[in-house]
Formats: structure tokens, C-alpha cells, sequence
């Protein structure tokens, strides 16, 4: 939230100036509902007090609703194909049913994302390097993003399930796409979640590097007026969110790493250490996979079954839920 807010200060400074050439709509507060969820003196807005889902999974997929909407109309022109699809998407926005508190700020949130050319859904993990989740088919789209901000992990993944909130907005166009292969149809939404380090990494001078390095990507894509930033090396390549390995904690007690955020770790290397407080005996928790270790908990006492960390490994052997819940 606070880099949207030091994001929101460069765009009006950029509107003053006339060097602004395009609509970017920034929501510094997205989850109201979570923001003001506490417990035992606690702020926990990852999921809802009502049903216990994430609030960003479980978004409605419009993309099968529209490929009935625009059959029949879609033509040559790509343009008017750009246009007939927003507007079915759109349509099939209306139409769906929110019942529940969040998935009124879950329409709320795609009304305002239906019919842009790019989305970033900020985020943070636990305690993280920055990193990005975005789909095969926009790699190269956010690999100046992913350059500018410095991620240290891009994990891409078609359909990485629950349908959480930057899918939602790609993935029709996508499916659309298919199901229309003799008609130009132009993937019009490129979308990324990006995880800006951790929840304890909450510093102005972070934020506005972090809101620079949007701003960077936005004239990277046309969106302001000036000459373009030089492109950094790449501190990662992109790779499969199904090659990258969840640690999970195999028995409860203290936790202690033994390696570091953003260190290059290999299989069968100790990552983690499972201490029992009463017995002192220590449990290693090793990798499976060789990757960058790119996320890891901010807690310090583990659970039998707890995830305890991430590693950004370049060869799939995962499917089904590839995100954490």
C-alpha cells in the first residue's frame, strides 16, 4: 500500500507536467473488508472472517460466459475485436451475482480492471525478495518490470488454480483466443502479481524506489513521455511455477534458517532447522530442488505441515493448486 501511495504522488507530479499519455487507475486500499479484520490485537486480512477464503482466489471466470457473448461477432478487424470482447467481459461482470461482502469488493475490483491493457496486483509475502507471478504468455511483456524492480524470482503459470485475481482478468483473452483460432484476437490484458518483499518491509525510501521502477515499466509501454530509463540486467530468469518447491516444516518447534532470502541454493542442501525446545534436538529441512531461495515464513515457530519457505527451481514436477492457499 504504501508504494501504490508514493506511486499515486509520481503519476499526479507526471499529470502536471502533461508527460502522462494514458489512463492508469492506482487502488492504494484494495482490501478494505481484511484491512479491518483483527484478532488477538492482530491485523489479518489474508483471509475473510466470514468464510475463510483468500480474498484474492475464487474470482468469477468470465471468460466462458463471453465466448458465447461474442460468437458470431467477431470479424477481421482486430480493433473491433478488442472492443466486442471488453464489452462481453464486461457484460459477463454485471451479470454475475456477488453475494457475500467479498465478492462485492471482488466485482468492484474487476470493474476497475476489465478493460486495461496491463494490471499489476501489488502484494507482499511473508519475508520475500521481490518477485513476480504472471503467465507464460506475458514473460517477456514483464521482463522489464521484473528488471527494474530487481526480482529475484518471475514464476510463471497458465493456470495456477483457485482463479485468483491477476488470472481472472488474462485468462479470458487467453481461452477466447482459443476457442476463436481463425480470427486476430490480440491478448488486450497483460497481468502480474507482484510481491514487494515482505510484510515488515514497510520503509518510504523502499516504496519510492519500488513506485519508480513502476513508472519506469508504465514508459516502458508507452504511457509517459520522455526518454526511457536504461534497462538493468535481469537478476533472474524466468521460470515455472510448478518447479518451485514449498519447504514444509515435517514437525513442530523452533525455526531457524540456515540460509539466507535471495541465496542460490542446491538439492539436498539444508535450508531450514526444526530445534525441539525441550529436547534440543535439531531436524534439518533440506531442498529437493536446486533454484534461488526467493520467500520464507516471518514466523519462527513452525507447525507439523507448515510451509517455511519457497525455491524458484527451473524444472516442473508439480500440478494442480500451485499457489498457497
Amino acid at each position: 500500500m504504501i508504494a501504490a501511495r508514493m506511486l499515486c504522488g509520481r503519476l499526479e507530479a507526471l499529470e502536471a507536467e502533461g508527460r502522462l499519455t494514458g489512463h492508469v487507475c492506482v487502488v492504494p486500499v484494495a482490501n478494505p473488508i481484511g484491512l479491518s479484520q483483527f484478532a488477538l490485537g492482530q491485523q489479518e486480512g489474508r483471509f475473510d472472517n466470514y468464510d475463510g477464503k483468500n480474498f484474492n482466489r475464487f474470482y468469477p471466470d468470465l471468460g466462458t460466459g463471453a465466448i458465447r457473448r461474442v460468437e458470431g461477432s467477431l470479424t477481421a478487424d482486430i480493433v473491433s475485436n478488442v472492443k466486442t470482447i471488453r464489452q462481453a467481459l464486461r457484460a459477463e461482470l454485471t451479470h454475475w451475482r456477488a453475494s457475500t461482502p467479498a465478492d462485492r469488493l471482488r466485482k468492484v475490483l474487476m470493474s476497475l480492471a476489465i478493460d486495461a491493457d496491463y494490471v499489476l496486483d501489488l502484494h507482499c509475502d511473508g519475508e520475500a525478495e521481490v518477485h513476480l507471478y504472471t503467465q507464460p504468455a506475458f514473460a517477456q511483456v514483464f521482463a522489464p518490470l521484473s528488471a527494474h524492480l530487481g526480482a529475484r524470482a518471475v514464476l510463471l503459470a497458465e493456470i495456477s488454480g483457485d482463479y485468483p485475481f491477476d488470472e481472472a482478468v488474462a485468462r479470458p483473452w487467453i481461452d477466447i483466443a482459443r476457442a476463436f483460432p481463425d480470427v486476430p484476437i490480440p491478448l488486450s490484458c497483460a497481468s502480474s502479481t507482484v510481491e514487494l518483499r515482505g510484510r515488515k518491509d514497510v520503509d518510504r525510501g523502499v516504496a519510492e524506489r519500488d513506485a519508480a521502477a513502476i513508472v519506469r515499466f508504465l514508459a516502458h509501454q508507452g504511457f509517459i513521455d520522455g526518454e526511457l530509463d536504461p534497462l538493468p540486467e535481469p537478476l533472474c530468469e524466468a521460470t515455472p511455477l510448478a518447479g518451485s518447491e514449498a519447504l514444509v516444516a515435517p514437525l513442530a518447534g523452533l525455526l531457524a534458517f540456515t540460509r539466507d532470502l535471495g541465496d542460490v541454493v542446491l538439492a539436498d542442501e539444508i535450508v531450514a532447522e526444526i530445534v525441539d525446545p525441550l529436547s534440543g534436538a535439531v531436524t534439518p529441512v533440506k531442498a529437493t530442488t536446486s533454484g534461488v531461495f526467493y520467500a520464507r515464513a516471518d514466523t519462527r515457530i513452525a507447525e507439523t505441515g507448515k510451509r517455511i519457505g519457497k525455491i524458484a527451481g527451473k524444472q516442473p514436477y508439480r500440478d494442480g493448486l500451485l499457489l498457497s492457499p
